[in-house]
Order: structure tokens, then C-alpha cells, then sequence
């Protein structure tokens, strides 16, 4: 009997269970000293000047955008190829998200599109309208990193900020030339970077975020608006300090735990490793998929280094008989669960109801109904990998032209 295969299964070290435990028994289990560390630590591994832990990547996106003064009658460009939260914290500040077409064979933002939205916003000639443009939110879908020197020299052209959703992309990198140092998500290449760390990212916390940044005023803005506007957060004051505070600002309640930055701190120290596991069955995939025809497989271009977050494979709906729900829904009655990253903005009413069209998104449009996500997952058994294999060929061969 095939073996059944979740979309995805965590892997934690006895460590990081450990360190839990022994948060637990300190007396000591929201924002403190492990949170401090797991900031430090986060800092250190992606090169970044500034860190943040908060309770999620969309958080960090709120907060990035509070700090840069979003609000009504500024535009944002944002990839249509991404999960709510991108531009649904633009619609939180009083923005309007600017929808983005994608590449076809990466899912990533097409900049050659953000010029064309640009212009055209500034013709009005979209669905939607604002004041002007203001900024830009790459995503790396999958963990498939955007060259984000062309997006920074695009945002410094056009005057705007940069607001990297990184939420795959830890630990990823890109390099402009073949002999140039690699460059990481957060390592400078934004105003600010956001990364996620729920269940099933590349490193849990079970639900966490970070944001880094170069820029001292952001994040100090940030720090403050991420536990209600207070002037001192509570390590500070219960840890030796005054206990007098003063609120600044009305801000939010986006902090990270220590329970959270216990599981965090062994994650990272391992999430190499992780990447790596994630890797080889990525790799598993390309041998034993390549040479069946109606699969695209997603591309490794030598400049990139992969998270491996994800593992969209594109169907060749004209070599099938078959479409990607009846695909997916084959694959589930054998046991092999599976995700579709994703259904785009504009084709949830959410975006429908400004006035998106697919023909204002065409290959959005066009890719995201042959996209179906493979389980990949650091710890994933060859027994597991195998039946994803066999399940998916054996579909391919039943349902072919």
C-alpha cells in the first residue's frame, strides 16, 4: 500500500525542546532574554544591522509600513503571487496595493510589469487609484530569491521605499555576477526585510517573525510600535530598570515570546542543515520528475541559492487530460497531500471587487491553474519521497495526451 505523505512535518532537536523546558522553569515566558538572543543571533546569521522578533512576518509588514508613515492616497506595488498578508497590510495603513504580474517560470515579481503598472498609474489608467506611488513589496516565491539589486535600483529611479517579504527566504541568496559575493535576503537588500517562522517555514518558532534593517530610525519606530507604543518593554522595566513607562504612540501587540525564541534559537543554529535536507529532496524530485513531459519543474539558475521552502511544479495542461483540481484531487485519494501557492490577489473577491481582471494579470492568470506544491520538508523519509514520486508519475502516465 502507498505510504500517505503530509504536506509537511516539523522537525525539532531535543535542544530545542530542552531550551523550551527550560524556559518554562525560569519564571520568565514572554519578550526577555531569549528573544534578545534569538534578535542577535538572527542578526549575525543574515548580516543584518538592525533585528526585530515579532509574532509574524505579517506583523513585521504592519509595522514596516506604519514606520515608513503609509497611509490614505499612497500606492504600493505588490506582487499579485502571494499570500494575503502582502498587501492586505497595505489596505490596514489606509494604502492601495498596485497588483503586480509575475514571471512564468519563477512566480516572482516581473519588474518589466511593476514599470508598466507604474506608468500606467501615473496615466490612470488602472482599476484603482491613489495620490502616488510610494513603495514596493518583493516577494521570493518558494524561497527562489528576486534579484534584488535590479528592485533597488528600480525603487532609487522612481523614488521608493522597499519592503521585502522574505517570508521563504530564510536562508536564501542571489548574486548579480558569477563572481560576486553571494547576497542574503536582509543583508541590506531592503529598507526592511520580513521573515516568517510558522509551523511550516524553512525555521519555527511555531508562530514568529523577524524584521531587520539598516536603517536605525525604522526599526526604532518599529521597536516601539510592536508592544503598544510603550517607551520600555517589559524586560527592561521588570529586568532592573524603572518601572515607569510612558506610551508614545498607540501601537500594537506584536511581540515575540520566549517560549517562541527557545524553539527559534535551535532552529537557526541548524537551519543550514535544514536547507540542505530540504535540498536533497528537491534534487530527488528533479532526477525522478525531469523526463516526465507534462511537468515543468521549477528552476535553479546557478546565481540563486534556494530556501527550498516550497516545491511548485507546473502542469502542462495540454499534455493532460486532466486539470489541476481533478490533478490534486487524484493525488489526495492516494494519500499524497499537496498546496497550490497560490491563488493571486486579484482572483479573490477581495481584489475583484476594485476592479482586477486576469487581462490585467496574464500570466498570473495562466500559471497559477497548472501550480501544484509537492510535500518537501527537512526529514521527509525515501519512502515518502518515492510514493510522491510514483503518485505523481503514475497520474502523468493514466491521464496523458
Amino acid at each position: 500500500m502507498p505510504t500517505s505523505v503530509p504536506f509537511f512535518r516539523p522537525k525539532l532537536s531535543d535542544a530545542a525542546i530542552a531550551e523550551v523546558e527550560d524556559t518554562l522553569r525560569s519564571g520568565w515566558l514572554t519578550t526577555g532574554p531569549k528573544v534578545k538572543r534569538f534578535e542577535a543571533a538572527f542578526a549575525e546569521a543574515v548580516g543584518a544591522e538592525h533585528s526585530l522578533a515579532v509574532n509574524s512576518c505579517t506583523a513585521a509588514m504592519h509595522l514596516a509600513l506604519e514606520a515608513l508613515d503609509v497611509g490614505p492616497g499612497q500606492a504600493v506595488l505588490v506582487p499579485t503571487m502571494t499570500f494575503a498578508a502582502t498587501a492586505a497590510v497595505v489596505r490596514h495603513m489606509g494604502g492601495t496595493p498596485i497588483l503586480v504580474d509575475c514571471e512564468p517560470a519563477t512566480g516572482n515579481l516581473d519588474l518589466a510589469d511593476a514599470a508598466a503598472k507604474a506608468d500606467a498609474f501615473e496615466r490612470g489608467s488602472l482599476p484603482v487609484s491613489a495620490e502616488r506611488l510610494v513603495g514596493i513589496m518583493p516577494v521570493h516565491v518558494g524561497g527562489h530569491m528576486v534579484d534584488m539589486g535590479a528592485v533597488r535600483a528600480f525603487a532609487d529611479q522612481r523614488g521608493l521605499w522597499v519592503v521585502e517579504d522574505a517570508a521563504h527566504a530564510f536562508p536564501a541568496a542571489y548574486r548579480a555576477e558569477p563572481d560576486a559575493a553571494w547576497q542574503q535576503a536582509g543583508q541590506g537588500t531592503a529598507d526592511v526585510t520580513c521573515f516568517s517562522f510558522y509551523a511550516n517555514k524553512t525555521i519555527t518558532t511555531g508562530e514568529g517573525g523577524m524584521a531587520v534593517s539598516p536603517r536605525d530610525d525604522l526599526m526604532e519606530r518599529m521597536r516601539v510600535m510592536s508592544l503598544h507604543g510603550l517607551s520600555k518593554d517589559a524586560w527592561k522595566r521588570y529586568s532592573g530598570g524603572h518601572w515607569d513607562y510612558r506610551v508614545i504612540s498607540p501601537g500594537f501587540k506584536y511581540n515575540l515570546t520566549d517560549i517562541a525564541a527557545a524553539i527559534g534559537l535551535h532552529q537557526l543554529e541548524r537551519a543550514e542543515e535544514l536547507r540542505l535536507e530540504r535540498q536533497a529532496v528537491a534534487n530527488r524530485y528533479a532526477e525522478q520528475l525531469g523526463e516526465v513531459s507534462q511537468l515543468q519543474l521549477p528552476v535553479v539558475p546557478a546565481d540563486r541559492i534556494h530556501s527550498w521552502h516550497l516545491y511548485p511544479l507546473r502542469l502542462r495542461l495540454d499534455q493532460l487530460k486532466i486539470d489541476r483540481n481533478a490533478f490534486i484531487d487524484a493525488l489526495t485519494e492516494t494519500g499524497i497531500s499537496t498546496s497550490v501557492h497560490w491563488r493571486p490577489l486579484h482572483a479573490h473577491p477581495a481584489y475583484e471587487s476594485l476592479g482586477w481582471l486576469p487581462e490585467h494579470l496574464p500570466a498570473a492568470s495562466a500559471v497559477w491553474q497548472r501550480l501544484v506544491t509537492l510535500p518537501l520538508f527537512p526529514g521527509m523519509r525515501e519512502d515518502e519521497v518515492e510514493s510522491v514520486v510514483a503518485a505523481v508519475t503514475e497520474l502523468c502516465r493514466q491521464h496523458a495526451r
